[in-house]
């Protein structure tokens, strides 16, 4: 049974007090019509846009199990509202609460495709993927008002540079021209997040992103383009969707998916508290049980810190999980792989751009 009194249309269903920057600006806000349109009542405390300017785009990946080395996000909070978000403690370090505010204030980097540009030009810079959204989601509500992502993209055509996208979003296929550009060249990949085939399950978990019918779709057009889609059946939750795993895999596999890839959910820093709370207004006749597995996969605690084990679990539960997970991958993707991202494209250009001066 659902609590009545939960905020519809938000993942988090608190905040905690921090002090808030003071340029504001209020936009329209298309995901609480959406909500509306379906019959409930959405949160009316409208998305902020706060636009920041930040001296670099590109960070360095430093953790040794995220699979990265070089990531980039246009953006800062995220509107999607996935309750069990490892970004939203990066929201903390602006001064806003990992909470609401993850989803309600959402920090604008216009300069971004600048930046990287000037990066790119650098003489020292050695071409290696650049991963797009290793926080935040880069094709989130704002970017249909901004276009960020798509700047950035153009100036990752100019410069015959490798980058991977990560994203939950359909509005990735409004850059098709770009994508297919890219990948003529074998310059762009992309992780497609794809966490419930179930209605209900999606729209609770991750309020404002596109429906799992649509994320389905654009694994197929982009597969059908020439775009290698890795699909990320991230985080499994036990008792939520770890029922899943089969089925979700053989209909991603279908639709065109070369590869899947997992992790188990940990609940770390504010996270702990807003899931907790959230699972016990949305899902009150199993927050318990499933509070308890998340703690059997981490040792008895919502979260794992270490290095390897964090993102992986440990006990029973991570073991069926990972033995699902390893039947899936031999049952529908024996013959598949992933391709690696041409890097030598953006030495040759940039070879030949240098003799120009």
């Amino acid at each position: 049974m659902f609590n009545d009194k939960i905020i519809k249309g938000r993942g988090a269903q608190l905040n905690k007090h921090n002090r808030f920057l003071e340029q504001e600006h209020e936009t329209r806000d298309d995901f609480l019509e959406y909500c509306e349109k379906e019959g409930e009542q959405a949160d009316k405390d409208k998305t902020l846009y706060l636009e920041v300017f930040p001296k670099t785009i590109v960070n360095k990946v430093t953790s040794p199990d995220v699979g990265m080395a070089f990531s980039m996000n246009p953006y800062q909070g995220c509107e999607h509202g996935c309750i069990y978000c490892y970004a939203r403690n990066s929201h903390e370090f602006w001064g806003y609460s990992a909470g609401l505010d993850f989803e309600r204030r959402i920090l604008v980097k216009k300069e971004a495709p600048r930046l990287l540009e000037t990066l790119l030009k650098k003489k020292n810079w050695k071409a290696h993927p650049i991963v797009m959204s290793g926080n935040t989601d880069c094709y989130q509500p704002a970017e249909r008002r901004f276009e960020i992502t798509r700047q950035c993209l153009e100036v990752f055509l100019k410069y015959r540079h490798p980058v991977s996208i990560i994203t939950k979003n359909a509005l990735i296929l409004r850059d098709l021209d770009l994508l297919k550009a890219l990948a003529k060249d074998n310059l762009v990949s992309v992780n497609m997040s794809i966490t419930s085939l179930s209605e209900e399950t999606r729209r609770i978990l991750e309020p404002r992103t596109a429906t799992s019918k649509k994320r389905l779709e654009t694994v197929r057009t982009l597969s059908e383009n020439g775009i290698p889609v890795n699909v990320m059946i991230a985080p499994i939750i036990p008792s939520i969707n770890s029922h899943e795993i089969l089925p979700l895999a053989k209909m991603v596999s279908e639709q065109g998916a070369l590869s899947i890839a997992h992790t188990i959910v940990r609940l770390n820093g504010a996270i702990g508290e807003i899931f907790s709370d959230w699972i016990k207004k949305t899902m009150p006749d199993r927050a318990e049980k499933v509070l308890h597995q998340i703690e059997s996969c981490h040792g008895g605690s919502l979260n794992d810190s270490r290095y390897g084990k964090r993102m992986r679990g440990e006990g029973k539960i991570a073991e069926q999980i990972h033995n699902l997970m390893k039947l899936a991958k031999l049952k529908y993707f024996k013959d598949k792989k992933m391709p690696g991202l041409d890097t030598s494209l953006y030495e040759t250009h940039k070879d030949g751009q240098l003799k120009l001066f």
